[in-house]
């Protein structure tokens, strides 16, 4: 039985592996393990607040494509009010404004692909 650490998505794991028979190869060189650094919680799907000008920015919670952009620049949104369709992993995923306010600009299109925290839409 041989002992081996292991991280995975920043957790580390200690497990046990039992050799079943064949030929033992000598054990190949291990690196030490370089220290994890610590990786922000997943972005939910209210918008973030900055602190220029007051405005809120809508972003995206996950990686994919914008199927959709429901506002326009100018309108009036409330908190809950549904600005943007995004497709991932073959899922359609609807994205809210998390405030009052009024669209300020709009930052991705349909079809665009995108990463997890980049703003879609702008609430002022």
């Amino acid at each position: 039985m041989r002992k081996f650490n292991i991280t995975v998505n920043g957790k580390k794991y200690e497990v046990d592996v039992e050799e079943v028979g064949g030929v033992v190869s000598a054990p190949a060189p291990v690196a030490a393990p370089a220290p994890a650094a610590a990786k922000p919680a997943a972005a939910p799907a209210a918008p973030k607040a900055t602190g220029t000008m007051g405005a809120t920015k809508v972003t995206s919670p996950m990686p994919g494509t914008v199927v959709s952009i429901k506002v326009n620049v100018g309108d009036k949104v409330e908190s809950g009010t549904l600005v943007a369709v995004l497709e991932a992993m073959k899922m359609e995923n609807e994205i809210f404004a998390g405030a009052d306010g009024v669209i300020a600009s709009i930052n991705a299109n349909a079809g665009d692909s995108v990463n997890t925290g980049d703003v879609l839409v702008s609430i002022n």
